[in-house]
């Protein structure tokens, strides 16, 4: 029987998009908007090998586990102690990268035991900095809930867990969203709204590190939806896909937080997720294949330019991205 995840995360969005009182999606615009994307450069994502664990088999596997389980907190990331040229993703990432290099996995057992004070060290944070020690306590959470379902269900075994999806991407996510720190959902007028942002990028991560082959090999990739995150929509809004209303702007643009859970936050991750969705339809009927995957991926790289991150994005502190 078809699990139909997917399904519901595009039908929720879709209903918040056609029902949305503070974001609207220029239809208009997305024909154009899409046959000027640069689809040959959508078309080959790739992970950063700097900052990526990569090429080691079975850890690499359980270095993105690990990575998508604390792929969170860019509502945090402005205090974020970063390196030179890194964005607040490539920080975590890199740490996370060196730590492996130099202690190897992190076992399920070692993540059940897991302490904020050890993820200060990790991603070499300050200990004093307020927003940073939450958010390392919520690392820490994560970690700790990941460890433990793990031991309990897969005797500790990362790879386990991937056997268990059957190279499907969408199984996959339904495994992972046991976890409570994975399971993604939000509540508009009493309806629920699934994202399930971490749980679909993991099986991404995955496909993207082992080339769609072993531990990356799922077969139903092309039925992932975006990654509802706070880039997409930002990378959108500058395009002038998203139309934002002016009050909001002003909030955005000085950097005050965007209540999780709002229906404004709701709504500017729904109405990216269905605009990629029109996005994709409008190149698919123009004769270039794509799947929301690769154009989020794209859009992702998109949003690190300097026209785009000179512009604030709007920032909420959750779990959730």
């Amino acid at each position: 029987m078809r699990i139909r995840l997917l399904e519901q995360v595009r039908a929720g969005c879709k209903a918040v998009a056609e029902q949305a009182t503070h974001i609207q999606i220029d239809v208009d615009r997305i024909p154009a908007y899409a046959a000027a994307l640069s689809i040959s450069e959508a078309t080959r994502p790739a992970h950063d090998p700097e900052c990526h664990f990569l090429n080691h088999g079975d850890d690499t596997a359980a270095y993105f586990i690990t990575l998508d389980a604390i792929n969170f907190g860019s509502g945090y990331f402005p205090h974020l102690r970063k390196h030179t040229g890194r964005s607040g993703y490539f920080m975590v990432a890199g740490c996370l990268t060196e730590h492996f290099e130099q202690y190897g996995p992190i076992s399920a057992r070692d993540l059940i035991r897991v302490t904020a004070a050890d993820c200060t060290r990790i991603f070499e944070q300050d200990p004093g900095n307020a927003p940073i020690k939450e958010l390392m306590r919520l690392f820490a959470r994560a970690l700790n809930e990941l460890g433990a379902y793990l031991q309990t269900n897969f005797g500790g075994s990362f790879t386990g867990l991937i056997a268990a999806a059957g190279t499907s991407a969408e199984r996959l996510m339904q495994l992972l969203i046991k976890m409570p720190c994975f399971n993604d959902v939000a509540q508009l007028n009493g309806v629920e709204v699934p994202f399930f942002k971490r749980a679909q990028l993991t099986a991404a991560d995955l496909a993207l590190a082992f080339n769609a082959i072993g531990p990356g090999r799922f077969e139903d990739l092309d039925h992932l939806t975006i990654f509802a995150d706070n880039l997409v929509p930002h990378v959108l809004r500058v395009d002038k896909i998203l139309r934002y209303p002016a009050k909001l702007c002003s909030r955005i643009d000085a950097g005050n937080l965007i209540a999780a859970g709002s229906r404004e936050e709701i709504e500017i991750r729904a109405c990216a997720l269905h605009a990629v969705e029109l996005i994709k339809a409008a190149l698919n009927e123009s004769g270039q294949p794509i799947n929301a995957m690769t154009l989020d991926f794209f859009l992702w790289n998109r949003g690190q330019q300097p026209a785009y991150k000179s512009i604030p994005r709007h920032r909420t502190r959750t779990l959730f991205y």
